[in-house]
């Protein structure tokens, strides 16, 4: 989502957010890329539950998101031509976190 450039109004972004926070409210992972938002969208994003898994730059291809995933025990290697995106979801989840008997977070 990109407000203001995609058009959307402060309406239409609430809107937005809101369906953001439900979808984060029931468990779920979600990742947001939002550039120059209004200060009532950088205000819908809080501290509650949130935490960081993984900070820093992405590299060409998500070279280095993918190296910083990889190098830890258990985590499935990505398979050629797959999407980094889809891919760090399914490794990182919390079941996953369960299974390999780490926390993303504190790593």
């Amino acid at each position: 989502m990109y407000e203001p450039t995609s058009g959307l109004d402060a309406r239409s972004a609430a809107i937005v957010m809101r369906t953001v926070r439900n979808t984060v409210d029931t468990g779920r992972t979600v990742v947001c890329t939002i550039n120059q938002p209004s200060i009532d969208i950088i205000e819908s994003f809080d501290e509650r539950g949130g935490q960081e898994i993984y900070v820093g730059p992405l590299g060409r291809n998500s070279n280095h998101v993918i190296k910083y995933f990889e190098a830890i025990d258990g985590v499935n290697k990505i398979k050629d031509g797959y999407n980094p995106a889809t891919w760090m979801l399914e490794v990182t989840t919390g079941a996953q976190e369960l299974a390999l008997g780490v926390d993303f977070a504190e790593i």
